[in-house]
């Protein structure tokens, strides 16, 4: 079922995304608005170390009022940027390591009821010291929780972020061999 798009206008452009409002018309012949957050697009990481635990980034969340434990991730920085290239960026501006290894475990839409934002997975291996400096307004600390911990504490609420949430559950086949 496809609506009709009767008219579209910028109403916000910000640095990270833009707002549209869209006039649509439905298939019963409705008029309806809808606004729409415009975002080029993010990538999250699942870095894995030697010893099986997976780096995890605690960071305030001016939204939620809180700090989160996460997953790094980060935004591309335009629409062209290769996605890969934005995961090897800000694995190093998040964690202060490189990955030797990169494999792309699939895509999602964080909020597909009101954003275009299509969120890249990446289990990333082999990691060594290779730090770059985190963006001016990112505060970041690195945790290294063990993997089965860290599926306990998503399988039990102690992980609110939904992009964590959901690439664990993708990075889960992928991840037996660091299972101990």
């Amino acid at each position: 079922m496809k609506f009709e798009v009767l008219n579209s206008e910028t109403v916000f452009k910000g640095r990270a995304f833009s707002i549209r409002r869209d006039e649509l018309r439905t298939p019963s012949g409705d008029t309806t608005y809808y606004d729409i957050i415009g975002h080029h697009g993010s990538v999250v990481l699942i870095p894995i170390d030697d010893e099986g635990n997976i780096l995890f980034v605690r960071q305030y969340r001016h939204a939620t009022e809180t700090d989160l434990l996460e997953l790094p991730a980060g935004t591309l920085d335009g629409a062209d940027e290769p996605r890969l290239d934005c995961a090897k960026r800000e694995i190093r501006e998040e964690t202060g390591f490189g990955a030797k290894k990169m494999l792309k475990l699939g895509e999602f839409f964080l909020v597909p009821g009101y954003s275009t934002e299509l969120m890249t997975v990446y289990l990333a291996t082999e990691l060594y010291f290779d730090p770059l400096d985190p963006d001016a307004d990112e505060y970041l600390q690195v945790e290294r929780i063990p993997l089965a911990d860290a599926f306990s504490m998503a399988e039990t609420g102690k992980i609110p972020d939904a992009k964590t949430l959901a690439s664990l559950l993708m990075a889960r086949p992928h991840l037996g061999k660091f299972l101990k």
